[in-house]
């Protein structure tokens, strides 16, 4: 399970061609692509176990599961920012761009200076990885400062006029996931979200709109005592 030739060879065995063209469906970029369900992929990972020069191998190849399988095997705390900023500019489509933030960048310390370098990018996917990583962090890191969060809130609202899917999508889950971290954030999550609504754009009120539906339903509500 150490040879990457090997393991393109298992990956293209586990290749579905009707599951390929919903992956195509959903935006997912299958220029190199098997046709293979993550859990799969997930199930291969724990197979081979952590390893990060491997995991390196497997993202030169191209493959799009071998990226998303490169991000499960790889070892956050051999994560370089070299790496971060190579991965990133091969993001191509948002499930590996997502997967490599939520697995490994988000766990490494250059995290919070990479969300303000990657919202500002101009390519989709890089900003895209901006958003993610503060919608990751608001999930996983358990011990961040709420003062990360409300430095990440101003990002939002200048962002929120991005009409492109995927990254206004991450947008949209990063104001959500902030809003749900606790009472305090909650509160500024939708201060933020009315002045998006006030900006009068069109593309931004997606965003505001479904991030208020749901940090003022009851369910959230109740989960930050507000």
């Amino acid at each position: 399970m150490n040879d990457v030739d090997f393991i393109l060879n298992e990956l293209s065995g586990l290749g579905d061609p009707m599951y390929l063209n919903k992956m195509a469906h959903f935006g997912i970029d299958v220029s190199r692509a098997y046709g293979i369900r993550v859990p799969h992929i997930r199930q291969l990972g724990k197979e081979i176990g952590r390893n990060h020069e491997l995991s390196l191998l497997l993202w030169e190849t191209g493959y799009h599961e071998a990226r998303l399988l490169a991000t499960f095997i790889g070892e956050y705390k051999m994560v370089a920012e070299a790496q971060i900023d190579a991965w990133v500019s091969d993001f191509s489509s948002w499930d590996v761009c997502d997967q490599a933030c939520g697995n490994l960048f988000v766990k490494t310390p250059y995290f919070k200076s990479k969300v303000f370098e990657f919202a500002k990018a101009e390519k989709e996917f890089v900003k895209r990885a901006g958003f993610v990583l503060m919608a990751e962090a608001a999930v996983h890191l358990k011990k961040e400062p709420d003062e990360t969060f409300l430095s990440f809130l101003p990002l939002i609202e200048v962002h929120a006029c991005d009409h492109r899917n995927f990254v206004k999508k991450a947008i949209n889950w990063a104001l959500r996931q902030i809003g749900k971290r606790n009472a305090f954030l909650h509160d500024h999550a939708i201060a933020t979200a009315r002045r998006i609504l006030g900006q009068q754009n069109k593309k931004a009120n997606w965003i505001a709109l479904d991030a208020l539906r749901e940090l003022n339903s009851d369910a959230v509500l109740r989960r930050v005592g507000a």
